[in-house]
């Protein structure tokens, strides 16, 4: 008995993409263009095989800038090269951005002063790095029964970390715990 398996590779590329391929060359499909020189200077509008005549000349290729325009919009350019600082450009964007975190303290309804003063400290860090805090307080047993005790200690959470936070969320109960979000002032 013979048993045909197909095997699909996977190959992973470590390149930049970019968000739209612009036609080039023999790619454009339009009779006239209106063209923009290597150095920006408007050329005029012209046929399309005289505007690659006018780039093969200058060992560059015509690209397609503006497909919606009438007539559309050629410029002469390298298009290897503007490939390359588009993909520059959009790897500095990615450097630049910032990943936002949500840091989770828990805590109980009846958590002790020190234990307290040491979780608002580690929410004061997480605030000041720059991340959000979410802070989810569960209630355990016949706990759930005295919600109000748990409103009461993300309230004083709350107050405890006013001078370098904004709440988010307010305290919300949801099934057996509640919870509230901060986030640093802008």
């Amino acid at each position: 008995m013979t048993c045909n398996t197909q095997v699909n590779f996977l190959y992973i590329w470590r390149c930049f993409t970019i968000k739209q391929e612009l036609p080039i060359n023999s790619q454009i499909r339009e009779r006239e263009v209106q063209l923009i020189g290597a150095d920006g200077e408007k050329l005029g509008v012209m046929p399309t095989n005289e505007a690659l005549k006018l780039a093969e000349e200058k060992n560059l290729d015509l690209v397609l800038v503006s497909p919606n325009s009438k007539p559309v919009v050629c410029k002469i350019m390298n298009y290897g090269k503007y490939k390359f600082e588009q993909a520059k450009k959009e790897k500095e964007a990615k450097k630049k951005q910032k990943v936002l975190e949500i840091k989770e303290l828990r805590v109980t309804p009846n958590i002790e002063e020190h234990d307290f003063s040491f979780k608002a400290k580690n929410a004061r860090k997480f605030l000041e790095a720059g991340n959000k805090v979410k802070i989810t307080l569960r209630f355990r047993g016949r706990e759930v029964n005295n919600v109000k005790s748990g409103e009461l200690v993300l309230n004083k959470f709350i107050e405890e970390l006013e001078d370098i936070s904004v709440v988010e969320k307010q305290p919300k109960l949801e099934g057996r715990n509640m919870f509230t979000i901060l986030a640093k002032k802008a």
